[in-house]
């Protein structure tokens, strides 16, 4: 893991650079009032790195653009191909669409209707099949008979160097940070926003918050080894990755100083807190980080200055109230 290539932060800023007018530059926003004062105590300041404002509706485009832009002409006329429950579809689709490609798409069954039609709208091709193993066998078919280009959801030097975009924008935004906390599916989120932050700010402390019915990257740290989980069971589907990748993985092992989890009733709760507090109607993935605040990091974290990444949100008026009902 020693010899893992790490983005530096000239790399980061050149990526941003590359990127340019393609995604936006989110807006970081201070939660302020009484209610936050109850929830995190009177002294502790948060602030939302607001993805959910992302073209496509999460940071996901940022890695999927860099990874498109890096593809030659024949790569280009060949396609791209991706697999993924929602977001990185959504971004692989919108992205395809950016740099005048194609794009097909794997998604399992389950996923939500609203993202499947917003694939197709950016004019992708859906594959749809049983299970999220299940497509990443689909996948290498499509990639190996069509010759399509596979855009890995969350493992590579380009997806991290995207990812880690938004760790610059934070940086940028918000001075002199305590801690960040970032959503964890595969890790490519959180791997490259830690490269950033620990350059940026070297005293700020990154922690992951995982689901606990999808924690591989939990189980991977442990084992100090990318590791696999049997299912995954949690409302949060965008961040229900079945296992951990060596590249994310030894970002993340580097430079992430915790990793927390939460319950599907604790993201479901504060869905409906911030869809009451701030107006967001968010997807469980995106509920995440100020989750873990709330919860396991509460104590921990009371009194200090807290970037919280809004990772993105792509969710149906009727699953986003059914989330929040059946988990009372």
């Amino acid at each position: 893991m020693s010899s893992i290539d790490i983005p530096t932060l000239d790399e980061i800023k050149s990526a941003r650079q590359e990127l340019g007018e393609k995604v936006r530059y989110t807006p970081a926003w201070q939660w302020k009032g009484d209610e936050v004062s109850r929830l995190f105590g009177e002294e502790t300041e948060v602030f939302l790195k607001l993805e959910l404002f992302q073209y496509g509706g999460s940071f996901k485009p940022r890695g999927a653009l860099l990874n498109m832009m890096s593809l030659d002409e024949e790569e280009l006329k060949r396609g791209v191909t991706a697999v993924s429950a929602g977001n990185h579809a959504i971004a692989v689709a919108f992205a395809a669409k950016t740099v005048g490609t194609s794009a097909k798409v794997v998604m399992p069954k389950s996923a939500n209707r609203s993202r499947i039609e917003r694939c197709k709208s950016y004019g992708a091709e859906v594959i749809l099949v049983d299970d999220v193993h299940k497509a990443f066998e689909k996948v290498k078919e499509i990639e190996e008979q069509e010759g399509r280009s596979f855009i890995h959801p969350f493992e590579g030097p380009l997806t991290a160097l995207g990812t880690a975009t938004v760790g610059l924008e934070l940086c940028e935004q918000v001075k002199d940070m305590d801690a960040v906390i970032v959503p964890i599916g595969g890790g490519g989120l959180i791997a490259g926003i830690s490269a950033a932050v620990k350059q940026m700010q070297p005293e700020c402390k990154v922690y992951g918050v995982e689901p606990e019915g999808a924690d591989s990257m939990s189980k991977s740290f442990k084992a100090g080894k990318p590791e696999e989980i049997d299912k995954v069971d949690t409302i949060a589907d965008s961040l229900g990755a079945p296992h951990a990748a060596p590249y994310s993985f030894g970002l993340a092992k580097k430079f992430v100083d915790e990793i927390v989890k939460v319950s599907d009733k604790q993201l479901a709760d504060t869905m409906e807190l911030m869809f009451r507090e701030m107006k967001l109607a968010l997807e469980p993935a995106g509920a995440s980080a100020t989750a873990a605040l709330r919860f396991p990091l509460h104590d921990k974290l009371e009194g200090k200055r807290v970037g919280l990444i809004v990772c993105g949100t792509n969710i149906d008026l009727q699953t986003f109230y059914d989330n929040i009902n059946e988990h009372k």
